[in-house]
């Protein structure tokens, strides 16, 4: 039997039959998967984390069997690999394929996800491949089959890519889920090992991966090489000094265009899937040379075309993709050799990973450029790049106790071959984010799926499972049959397919767009301009327009939050400016735009909260400059604004973006009264946000999601899915009963907590709130809006007025400013 350093010699030699030199930390992860260690390997994009693990898994096999295991076949299911996406699957079986034929071993690795046609489903039952490709959703899926003990009993190796996008999200609770029985199931001692992207809390993410009670000596290896990133700005020309959100982008594509034509393969990031569209649009009509050599790819657009733009990036035969997040994970993409980012990605790590899309290979250089949408993002850039040097990231906290993804376990588990509840209660509780659950809530669950709780047990269709000689179990064919279409943890508004009338499927755009539509709009989409002509069910029927102007789809969520790291980052950034010290280029840009700020009012700063207040036509406006984001942002003004209104009967309009809010009266707003009366003080700060915002309509959209994953609701068949406006009537008179007959419902709680500390982010509000009442406050008062409150000014004006109507408001807003700023009176 050739011993482990013998093995990893074969490693080697396969790495120099290639022209290349296993790194120190792929050598590191194959010594310790061959001693038999679990671990975290945390490698930058394009580092070769891929051959880091999967080489290690075949070195084994050959140990196993090392006179015949060219041979040795019907091995069973070997190695299970999580990825995220499903577009980063195709990339990765071609790998781990390429591999087994080089070494001569005679492994299959086949593909598991949404996209997978039954036929091939039913041909991997009757003879599982020795590794899979799988989704999260598509594991659970497998656990909901008969027999799975037979599907996991061989299983050697759990391996989970890109563990940094699923921790923290109710697909990573899926992931710890699904580990925690597949230990029990298989024969051989499990090795997990996750692949992590640089995050601030590695070491917890190495300890939800791999469980809080884990025993055994676990391997944390971290490349020493440091991905190289270039980041270098689009400059304008002439910088605005009152700028406005989303004017400058598309302004800068003569300057975008030469970079795109000097490049062999260029990404070009939007934030959202609606910038994508307008984006490829604009390219367009300014490059119409690019027709045939340009493409789109975000999550609406059909999977056929997604992938044909895929394998059109590994042929090297597009110039330019339009895309969103779905092309921005590990999918090696060789030919890219430049990435555009259009607008702040607001985090670290986001643009961090999007810069490694280039330069996709170890030892090369990675080089992004980033397009400003207003002159205030030049100073994020400049963080960014400062961020980057200095090993900033964001940390990724786990989940814990999200009850609607344990429910819907138990029901997939019991769909499947059963459990027994004592043995469960030990499994589940293993899990970091079940560690804490507590005896009574256990109870709870199992009530839940056997009776619907306290509250549904007169309706049959709610008790799913029964328990037959102590093993929980659905009977029910058609129980079964919907918990399997409607299993997984994203929940979306319902989706309609986009078609030809002619035939060929475009894509899907949410239910609440299409209703706004009348047959013969037109509208934008797949990089298309398309007319209504009818709907059917959920079918929306289309044929190619000519119109130059029609609506672009919005899809929900589209608003990234400003990172507190990247907020800490932007005000180290002013806090030179303010000392004169121009450290960069994007701060020497905009250079007279921070003075007029500094000569009207002043200059942000980390240990002091500015507070701006000036009276225009329009009324009294204070402004606030926290920096925290849009978000908390806007829960702390709709507070404050309840607290202040608490002294004197005023009414606010609020705006907000991601560095500061205002509020607008008609009445002169009394500040100093407030802030004598500790205006930001945490004290009574939950039951201040229950009365200034309406939270419990939060709660009661934030309950469908619940309710859709616990199984509460059904969104449908296939092609056959229930409307939105059902859905919405369904939980909401669920969300009625329960809050009357059973307030302690552990759903409804969940909705609550969910919004309070995910959506109104509870625990980043409270430290703001914490900070702010120990900052010096700088109270200014300006002589006319400054150029940080003047695009939130815009942002308010947006609300209520056309693009038209609001470009013409803008212009002239600006005009005035700069004449004053030109020429103040004396």
């Amino acid at each position: 039997m050739p011993t482990s350093s013998e093995l990893i010699q074969t490693g080697q030699r396969w790495f120099a039959q290639r022209g290349w030199q296993a790194a120190p930390f792929q050598v590191e992860v194959w010594e310790a998967y061959l001693a038999g260690k679990s671990g975290l390997l945390n490698a930058p994009t394009g580092s070769g984390k891929t051959y880091a693990l999967w080489m290690p898994c075949l070195l084994e096999f050959m140990q196993r069997y090392p006179r015949d295991y060219p041979h040795q076949r019907r091995n069973g299911l070997q190695v299970i690999w999580i990825t995220p996406l499903r577009a980063l699957a195709k990339d990765i079986q071609a790998a781990l394929q390429r591999m087994c034929e080089d070494l001569e071993i005679p492994w299959q690795v086949s593909l598991r996800t949404g996209d997978t046609s039954s036929h091939e489903r039913q041909k991997q039952k009757k003879n599982w491949p020795e590794c899979l490709i799988t989704t999260p959703e598509s594991l659970h899926i497998m656990l909901s089959q008969k027999g799975n003990s037979f599907i996991f009993g061989q299983l050697r190796a759990f391996f989970v890519d890109e563990w940094h996008e699923l921790l923290g999200s109710k697909r990573g609770v899926q992931v710890e889920l699904a580990l925690s029985r597949i230990r029990r199931l298989t024969k051989h001692p499990l090795k997990i090992w996750g692949v992590s992207a640089t995050i601030g809390n590695l070491p917890q993410a190495a300890q939800v991966l791999l469980g809080p009670n884990a025993v055994g000596d676990h391997a944390f290896v971290t490349t020493q090489h440091k991905k190289t990133l270039a980041v270098e700005s689009i400059l304008p020309d002439t910088v605005e000094n009152f700028p406005w959100s989303g004017h400058l982008g598309t302004n800068l594509l003569y300057k975008t265009l030469p970079i795109i034509e000097n490049s062999q393969t260029t990404l070009l990031f939007t934030n959202t899937r609606a910038q994508t569209e307008i984006w490829y649009q604009k390219l367009l009509e300014e490059a119409p040379q690019l027709a045939g050599r340009m493409a789109m790819h975000h999550g609406s657009i059909d999977n056929e075309v997604r992938q044909w733009v895929e394998d059109a990036l590994h042929a090297g035969s597009l110039k330019l993709v339009v895309c969103t997040s779905s092309l921005d994970l590990g999918v090696d993409f060789r030919p890219v050799e430049t990435v555009i980012q259009v607008g702040s990605p607001k985090g670290i790590a986001r643009f961090v990973q999007r810069a490694g899309r280039s330069g996709h290979r170890p030892g090369a250089t990675s080089k992004i450029y980033f397009l400003p949408t207003h002159s205030l993002e030049l100073i994020e850039a400049s963080a960014l790049r400062q961020a980057i040097e200095e090993g900033v990231c964001e940390d990724r906290l786990p989940l814990q106790n999200s009850i609607d993804v344990l429910v819907q376990y138990l029901i997939t588990l019991a769909v499947g071959d059963g459990f027994r509840e004592e043995e469960l209660w030990h499994e589940v509780t293993q899990t970091y984010a079940f560690q804490r659950l507590t005896p009574e809530a256990w109870q709870w669950c199992l009530s839940f799926i056997t009776q619907g709780g306290k509250t549904l047990q007169a309706y049959d269709e709610y008790s799913k499972a029964i328990v037959e000689d102590g093993v929980y179990k659905v009977i029910n064919k058609r129980t079964a049959l919907q918990h399997r279409f409607s299993m997984g943890t994203i929940v979306s508004d319902p989706m309609m397919t986009v078609k030809f009338s002619r035939g060929g499927t475009l894509g899907q755009v949410e239910e609440s767009f299409i209703s706004r539509l009348n047959i013969g709009d037109n509208f934008w989409f797949a990089g298309r301009a398309l007319k209504l002509e009818r709907i059917k069910g959920l079918t929306v029927f289309v044929k190619a327009s000519r119109a130059t102007k029609a609506t672009v789809p919005q899809w929900m969520g589209g608003r990234l939050p400003l990172s507190s790291q990247l907020s800490s980052m932007i005000l180290q950034q002013l806090a030179q400016a303010q000392a004169g010290q121009w450290v960069s280029e994007e701060l020497r840009t905009i250079q007279p735009l921070l003075s007029i700020q500094g000569r009207w009012s002043r200059i942000p700063q980390p240990d002091e909260l500015l507070i701006e207040s000036f009276h225009t036509q329009e009324g009294h406006h204070l402004l606030f400059y926290p920096f925290e984001g849009r978000l908390v942002h806007e829960v702390l003004a709709s507070v404050l604004a309840y607290r202040i209104s608490r002294l004197a009967p005023l009414t606010f309009s609020i705006a907000m973006n991601d560095y500061g809010f205002e509020l607008l009266s008609d009445q002169e707003i009394p500040l100093e009264e407030a802030l004598e009366l500790d205006l930001f003080t945490t004290e009574g700060l939950l039951e201040d946000i229950h009365q200034s915002i309406n939270d419990t309509e939060m709660s009661k959209r934030k309950f469908r999601e619940v309710a859709s994953i616990s199984g509460l609701l059904f969104q449908g068949y296939p092609g056959k899915n229930i409307t939105f406006r059902h859905l919405q009537t369904s939980a909401q008179l669920l969300w009625e009963v329960f809050t009357q007959y059973e307030p302690d419902n552990l759903l409804l709680q969940q909705s609550v907590e969910e919004v309070l500390h995910y959506q109104l982010e509870q625990s980043r509000l409270q430290r703001a709130m914490s900070r702010m009442s120990r900052q010096a406050i700088s109270i200014k008062t300006p002589p006319q809006p400054t150029p940080f409150a003047f695009p939130i000014m815009v942002d308010r004006l947006r609300a209520r007025l056309t693009s038209e109507r609001l470009e013409d408001r803008i212009a002239k807003m600006q005009i005035q400013l700069e004449r004053y700023a030109e020429n103040p009176p004396r």
